[in-house]
């Protein structure tokens, strides 16, 4: 049985092991509060040669039913192993599961925290990214530097980091890496330097009416098996931005070579437009690509009408608008991606757009920080069986 959790596992393997090693490690009591919110509960401890069972009492939530029993049968104790067992199952697991079951007993405390654990945790590379002057003595102390903060790469026109529950790769693309148009024009775009941006330099637009920014990521820098989240990080001029508080900017992100997946979104909060008191705050996606179809101006629909259109077209579809983020700057979607297993090569290429162009009028007063992927928090994906 061993032998078998030993060998590498598939990504569905691998979340069946982990649900193994939670119940086999169940002696923590942070796994019994996880397991169950009843206050009837109770753990029979047989001899460690025979099988333990964990009997756990569940209420029914809404009341109307008696509690209900599960026994679980666990195989014999998981401690007794060998150390460098211990750690070679718990490496098959996550970050987040290593941490849990360091809990149990000293044993697999010790086994949870060895280097054979994080090593598989951190990405191939990982020794060029944690800085050499920290002098870390460890694994895991390592995965844990490139979690807490992120790295500058490429000659600090990227940022890297680990995603510190999953180990999944993040990265960030400055706007020294993307390609914006007029963007080497003083008169259209200056880059200047901000105390709060991670990078030595951002774009400030300073006025515009073909806005147009792009860039392009390797696949070999994000994780695969992973379905990302591909965000716009920017912030106003002085608080004060032009052009873009009533118009919707087209974004595109996908693979080189394939079609890519497009939507909306705003560069400003919504509101309502003072010219017409036309609403523009959660614009149905479908009222405005009939906008940028007939090139009439979005915000000339009335209310009624734009609802009419979002119940014929996309429905519960609605334009992205920006958030703010802990770190004095906002965000955007732009889209998602997934990188697969198997489907996706080294080589390829991810292509990010942003784009406004077909408006024709001015724009001026935003700061571009770049771009950022990082994986869809699991609350976030909406799987379809």
């Amino acid at each position: 049985f061993f032998l078998f959790l030993l060998t590498p596992k598939s990504k569905g393997q691998r979340r069946s092991l982990s649900a193994y090693l939670s119940l086999s490690l169940s002696l923590s009591i942070s796994i019994l509060k996880n397991t169950s919110d009843s206050k009837n509960f109770k753990i029979l401890k047989l001899d460690s040669n025979t099988m333990e069972q964990i009997q756990v009492g569940d209420s029914n939530i809404g009341g109307g039913n008696a509690w209900k029993d599960e026994v679980v049968s666990v195989g014999s104790r998981f401690d007794t192993l060998p150390e460098d067992c211990i750690s070679m199952v718990i490496s098959h697991t996550s970050p987040r599961d290593a941490c849990v079951v360091a809990s149990v007993s000293k044993t697999v405390k010790s086994a949870s925290q060895s280097d054979l654990v994080w090593e598989t945790f951190l990405p191939p590379e990982h020794s060029s990214l944690a800085p050499r002057s920290l002098n870390l003595p460890s694994k895991k102390a390592i995965y844990l530097s490139l979690a807490d903060d992120s790295v500058l790469i490429d000659d600090g026109k990227k940022s890297f980091w680990l995603e510190k529950s999953s180990g999944k790769k993040c990265c960030m693309l400055s706007a020294m890496d993307l390609t914006i148009v007029w963007g080497d024009s003083p008169a259209y775009w200056q880059w200047i330097t901000v105390p709060e941006s991670k990078f030595e330099k951002v774009a400030e637009l300073r006025n515009v009416c073909w806005f147009e920014i792009r860039g392009k990521i390797s696949s070999r820098m994000l994780s695969k098996g992973t379905r990302y989240s591909v965000y716009a990080v920017f912030k106003r001029a002085s608080n004060r931005s032009h052009g873009f508080d009533h118009t919707p900017v087209e974004a595109e992100v996908g693979f080189v070579g394939k079609e890519a997946t497009k939507t909306f979104v705003f560069l400003e909060a919504g509101g309502t437009d003072p010219r017409g008191g036309y609403r523009y705050s959660g614009v149905s996606h479908g009222a405005v690509s009939r906008a940028f179809r007939t090139g009439r101006p979005w915000m000339r629909f009335p209310r009624e009408e734009e609802e009419a259109e979002s119940a014929e077209s996309e429905v519960g579809r609605s334009v992205e608008e920006p958030k703010e983020r802990g770190d004095g700057w906002s965000e955007v979607e732009l889209g998602k991606i997934y990188m697969s297993d198997e489907g996706c090569d080294d080589g390829d290429e991810i292509e990010i757009a942003l784009m406004e162009t077909q408006m024709g009028h001015w724009k001026s007063g935003l700061v571009i920080q770049g771009i950022e992927i990082r994986p869809v928090k699991q609350g976030e994906i909406r799987v379809t069986k």
